[in-house]
């Protein structure tokens, strides 16, 4: 026996959205409210922060030792052209007078960056880590 439907067989079946998206809410509702539980518990940690009267003195540190290498690659010592000796042996000094000072080197923006890379490796050969690149920021 067969039962004739009126509806021809033609029609595309549908998937009723509606109960996937209350699952999805539900889903979505517990992780919302379980991270919130999470924050809560975090936040209960007490830790004693140190304040800016129970620190140390700060000790003056004195004025950086600034290397200049231009456009050209030259080194530039108090404005005037040195060479590499001339900076090793200036560096020596400098840090040897003054334990907690740095050296920076301020590089031409234009050089290549393995020129400035090489010459910083050159710098922290004599002075250890007291070597800085100096950066604009604009």
């Amino acid at each position: 026996m067969r039962f004739k439907n009126g509806k021809k067989g033609t029609e595309m079946p549908h998937v009723d959205l509606v109960p996937l998206m209350d699952v999805i809410l539900a889903v979505l509702t517990f992780f919302v409210l379980s991270s919130l539980s999470l924050t809560r518990q975090l936040s209960v940690v007490d830790v004693t922060l140190p304040s800016a009267g129970t620190g140390s003195t700060e000790q003056k540190t004195p004025d950086p030792l600034v290397v200049g290498l231009n456009e050209q690659g030259q080194l530039i010592l108090e404005n005037q052209p040195a060479t590499k000796e001339q900076l090793a042996s200036k560096m020596q000094s400098y840090l040897s007078i003054n334990p907690n000072g740095a050296v920076i080197l301020k590089a031409d923006r234009k050089l290549p960056y393995e020129q400035v890379v090489k010459l910083l490796g050159e710098m922290r050969d004599v002075g250890g880590d007291r070597v800085s690149l100096a950066i604009d920021q604009n």
